[in-house]
């Protein structure tokens, strides 16, 4: 394995089966942007979710895809032209890979998705994990990361090029931090729940609040306007958002949202308050 990916490693200070594979899970994310970067993918997209605010921004909590939007409309963008790029970067670095996009039948309606699949075992083998660890590890257990971009993307955002230095400099163009947590606002309001409540957004809305990010209420409404859940002739403020915001925080099991939350987080403790009283307050307090 090479160096970098050795020194890579290093910061994680894995030392159990789990930590090991969210290594492995968040070293192959970077090496993908790599692949892209290299492919001239950020000529056409632009990366955001959970997954930017981790490794551009410091977010402090696991994420487990890539996000990505494409800086116009564009419904013939064809991803699977990156697949081969992606996966010849990550056996560059001694991870052997699979690569796959969906059939847009399978895709979600302007959603483009594909999955880098890696063996988990093959994976901990490549990197020198202890060999009781290894036997522990299910040899069909595989390390899956889903990517998706908007190829129909709601406009009126704004960009900015990051820099990385690892695996070797390149960089990545995203969404602003106020853009991010525009679309982060727009999930809290409109994310259908199914059985569960996504917690991991409620995490990075009072992550945002304690960076003091402000929102971009323009891209907000954008967002709303596309998905029919604000009226085009309608300016959004900050009042109003915050009406929508209360309102959403008392249909919230935060119960649920905890437990979702869990397993991405180090501290435990990081969400102890929770409680609809909790983000309520966030909201009138905090909130623009």
């Amino acid at each position: 394995m090479p160096s970098v990916i050795d020194s890579m490693l290093e910061k994680y200070q894995c030392k159990t089966q789990a930590d090991y594979e969210r290594a492995i899970h968040e070293i192959i994310q970077e090496i993908a942007l790599l692949g892209l970067w290299r492919s001239k993918f950020f000529e056409h997209g632009a990366f955001y979710g959970g997954t930017a605010l981790r490794i551009l921004y410091g977010l402090d909590r696991f994420s487990e895809d890539l996000d990505f939007s494409l800086l116009k409309a564009n419904k013939l963008f064809d991803l699977s032209l990156y697949n081969t790029a992606i996966k010849k970067e990550l056996e560059s670095f001694g991870f052997s890979t699979e690569v796959e996009s969906k059939t847009k039948k399978e895709s979600r309606n302007n959603i483009l998705s594909a999955f880098i699949k890696a063996n988990t075992r093959q994976q901990f083998l490549n990197i020198h994990v202890n060999s009781q660890l290894i036997k522990q590890v299910h040899k069909e257990k595989v390390i899956k990361i889903k990517m998706e971009v908007d190829v129909d993307p709601p406009l009126k955002f704004h960009t900015e090029t990051k820099l990385l230095l690892e695996p070797i400099p390149f960089s990545v163009h995203t969404f602003t931090l106020p853009c991010l947590f525009a679309g982060k606002l727009h999930a809290l309001l409109c994310r259908a729940w199914k059985n569960r409540v996504k917690g991991r957004d409620w995490y990075d809305f009072v992550w945002y609040l304690g960076k003091k990010i402000k929102p971009d209420l323009l891209h907000l409404q954008e967002r709303l306007i596309q998905t029919d859940r604000w009226p085009s002739n309608k300016i959004l403020d900050s009042n109003q958002l915050k009406r929508l915001l209360l309102e959403r925080i008392q249909q919230i099991d935060f119960d649920q949202a905890k437990e979702d939350v869990l397993p991405f987080v180090i501290d435990s403790a990081s969400v102890a308050l929770w409680s609809k009283t909790f983000f309520s307050t966030l909201v009138e307090s905090c909130l623009i």
